[in-house]
């Protein structure tokens, strides 16, 4: 399970970029859930604020699941709790820079990984190619005794 503070990833995301191309938090939290569902893992994306009015964006991303602190509290105090309240913490891989959430995830002896390296790791992994399993006839074709049976079964002489 990962846990990741939204605006520490996006601010170092932004600060990695090379090029006058500026990623969204849309488009950050797509780019987790992909780099998630790849991994075959959970994770939590958590911003600061309520976010935008509009949050159907958000909504619309497959592999991760994006909460908002809202009014009251801040992304840190959230991971926090979550980190507390984890009953498998050692599975747990909080993703930030700041020094408050990384000393809390290793006191409950969690995976800690900052920002940056976070985002390289997922660059790399997404930046991939995947390799399928393809039948082996895909590629060379079928034998002599597969086609002939083809054809008997569609009554085409040979």
């Amino acid at each position: 399970m990962f846990v990741i503070d939204g605006h520490n990833l996006l601010w170092a995301v932004q600060g990695m970029a090379s090029g006058p191309e500026e990623i969204s938090d849309v488009g950050l939290c797509r780019a987790v859930g992909r780099y998630l569902k790849q991994r075959r893992e959970a994770g939590e994306v958590v911003f600061d604020g309520t976010g935008p009015r509009d949050k159907s964006e958000f909504d619309k991303i497959d592999g991760v699941e994006v909460l908002f602190a809202g009014f009251g509290t801040d992304t840190d105090t959230i991971i926090e709790g979550k980190i507390s309240a984890n009953n498998a913490p050692k599975s747990l891989t909080v993703v930030s820079s700041d020094n408050r959430l990384r000393k809390a995830a290793r006191a409950r002896k969690a995976n800690s990984l900052k920002s940056e390296e976070f985002w390289s790791e997922l660059m790399k992994e997404l930046g991939r190619k995947r390799v399928v399993d393809e039948p082996t006839g895909k590629r060379g074709g079928l034998s002599d005794a597969e086609t002939e049976q083809w054809l008997d079964f569609f009554g085409i002489e040979s």
